[in-house]
């Protein structure tokens, strides 16, 4: 069977027992991505930075897509849990970059006054796979080098 786009586990989590997204119904857009390991999100102060939640994953596509990876509707009600970047944009050049191996994490805020645990296992987002298009003129050449943040680099 030639791939097209999937999940594979990340370098480094491959004893882990990570499991792979899953969709949960037919219907569904996201596959549904846990977290890697326990990690707690701090409760919110001015001026820190987001916590990074590991999922263990890479995903691959064709190279005229992308993957989003969008909040679960329930983590800001439940868990005050709100994505740094709203969603994340994730290029098919980012699949096994030399930084990270392409893995993919969560940037969480926690708007909630106390800590939230995340715990192995808990369901934390969606992965929503896209095409894009180009415009006439476009004249892109370059090649990523690097992991998280690279693409302007």
């Amino acid at each position: 069977m030639e791939k097209v786009r999937g999940f594979e586990i990340a370098k480094g989590f491959e004893d882990k027992n990570i499991n792979l997204p899953v969709r949960k119904t037919a219907k569904s857009a996201g596959y549904d991505v846990e977290a890697a390991e326990d990690t707690i999100v701090p409760a919110f102060k001015m001026g820190m930075k987001p916590t990074l939640v590991k999922t263990g994953l890479k995903a691959y596509c064709p190279s005229d897509e992308y993957f989003m990876l969008v909040n679960r509707s329930s983590n800001p009600i439940k868990k005050g849990l709100v994505m740094a970047n709203s969603i994340g944009i994730i290029d098919a050049d980012y699949y096994n970059n030399q930084d990270n191996d392409g893995h993919f994490m969560f940037a969480f805020y926690n708007f909630f006054d106390e800590d939230i645990l995340i715990k192995k296992g808990d369901a934390i987002g969606q992965v929503i796979f896209q095409k894009y298009l180009l415009v006439d003129n476009d004249n892109a050449t370059g090649i990523r080098t690097g992991g998280f943040g690279s693409t302007s680099k």
